[in-house]
């Protein structure tokens, strides 16, 4: 059998704040991928932290079942690196590449790509807005005969900060904030940034699938277009609300990843690995821990997960928390006595800064949160003291100590231990540059390239 290629396109931050979601964001040429693919709705990364959610859909494993604990460039690496996907397809002969960002682990080379071409932060070519370094090499990688079947992983550091000035194309006045933020004109002028940077992400992608489709590869190539997590705003990105896990996905290619067809089921990251399994026809791994996405396109189920989780161990401070999911309710534990907002693991920005002038960072948070999802979307009515819901309450605390049991989480030992090299900030800290100043540079700190197969 001709197995199919795949172009792994993942960005930063990016949430699903895009024009195929129904956002007021620009992206043309994501929008025309979408029209020829099939778009979840209902993603969710398995954690709202960078290296957490990558390792997790890389591995199929949940963070804590992979080893990936917390941030790569703060000093947690990826612990179980022989489950990385590009290993697996190296059993059925797929050539793998790597360029852009990996963000997993300190050595590269551990992760099983045979090319590496590392860029942390792409060069803006200023008349067409494109990162030249990483879209070019991808481009360069599909345009020379290709080895084939082929694996490419394209990490965008778009759309996470720090964004460009808006362009003419973004204009503040006509901007409308994130959901959960005020509608002001620091954090609009915030968002006309991002919108910025989407712009930016939309070439880059733009680019890349229109040399597949140039080159005669689109056919046999499975584009799966997603991102890490939310928007790098606060309440968003290191959050376990929809607007911290929720991510956008879009799969183009063979094995009926096509039609312009949208689907409302409940997945998760974690959900791809076993998809790329089934639809290649290899033997899925033991550790798996998700499920096929296949039959939903298939059109045999409406659904593949009754509950799908997701976990905060480490971001720029350690804010252990536990998320269940279904179609009707959000779960959420807290396992660290600290009542207030985590400040450092939300990101400095004008919209931040507003927040804090209003005393943001003395909000209390509760050691358990409900919601129903379908009255209350913005899960800001948190029901888990009101003994109405007492019963599902009980019944979210006993399905979350199953899994964890399950999963063998450390959690249930007591606090996670971090590596002694990582970098640690305390919830309160606004700021954690002179910490960072005494980290060694990290690999995609500059441009490396690395040959493994001869």
């Amino acid at each position: 059998m001709r197995r199919p290629n795949i172009l792994y396109i993942h960005s930063h931050d990016t949430g699903r704040y895009l024009q195929p979601y129904g956002h007021a964001v620009p992206t043309p040429n994501i929008q025309r991928l979408a029209e020829e693919a099939v778009v979840f709705r209902q993603a969710h990364s398995a954690a709202p932290t960078c290296s957490p959610s990558r390792a997790a859909l890389l591995t199929g494993q949940c963070p804590h079942s992979c080893g990936q604990l917390g941030l790569a460039n703060l000093g947690f690496y990826l612990r179980d690196t022989d489950k990385h996907l590009a290993h697996i397809l190296h059993q059925y002969n797929y050539y793998t590449a790597l360029y852009g960002i990996q963000h997993l682990h300190i050595n590269p080379n551990l992760l099983g790509y045979d090319r590496i071409v590392e860029n942390k932060r792409s060069v803006i070519q200023p008349d067409k807005n494109i990162s030249l370094n990483t879209t070019n090499d991808a481009i360069d990688f599909l345009k020379n005969n290709v080895p084939q079947p082929f694996f490419l992983s394209v990490g965008f550091q778009e759309t996470h900060r720090e964004f460009p000035s808006p362009g003419g194309e973004e204009k503040s006045l006509y901007c409308i904030p994130p959901t959960p933020l005020p509608d002001v004109l620091d954090i609009r002028e915030d968002m006309a940034a991002y919108k910025a940077s989407a712009r930016v992400l939309d070439n880059n992608v733009g680019a890349i699938i229109k040399t597949l489709d140039l080159y005669g590869l689109a056919d046999n190539t499975l584009v799966i277009c997603t991102t890490d997590h939310g928007l790098a705003f606060p309440n968003m990105k290191c959050n376990l609300n929809d607007q911290g896990t929720g991510v956008m996905l879009i799969m183009r290619g063979p094995g009926g990843f096509k039609g312009g067809k949208v689907c409302d089921a409940l997945i998760s990251q974690i959900d791809i690995y076993p998809t790329i399994c089934e639809l290649l026809a290899i033997d899925p791994p033991f550790w798996l821990e998700g499920h096929s996405l296949m039959p939903l396109i298939r059109d045999e189920k409406d659904e593949i997960n009754n509950e799908i989780f997701a976990e905060i161990n480490y971001h720029a401070g350690y804010q252990p928390m536990r998320s269940l999911r279904t179609m009707r309710w959000k779960y959420i534990r807290h396992f660290r006595d600290y009542p207030k907002k985590y400040v450092v693991n939300t990101d400095s920005s004008s919209s931040r800064n507003f927040l804090l002038k209003y005393g943001w960072e003395q909000r209390s948070e509760m050691k358990e949160e409900i919601y129903d999802l379908v009255v209350d979307p913005n899960e800001v009515n948190n029901l888990a003291g009101d003994q109405a819901y007492d019963e599902v309450l009980v019944e979210m605390q006993a399905r979350i100590n199953q899994w964890m049991l399950k999963t063998n989480d450390p959690l249930l030992k007591g606090e996670v231990p971090a590596p002694l090299e990582a970098i640690i900030g305390e919830p309160y800290e606004r700021d954690l540059n002179k910490q960072r100043e005494k980290h060694p540079p990290q690999p995609w700190d500059t441009r490396e390239r690395i040959d493994n197969r001869k």
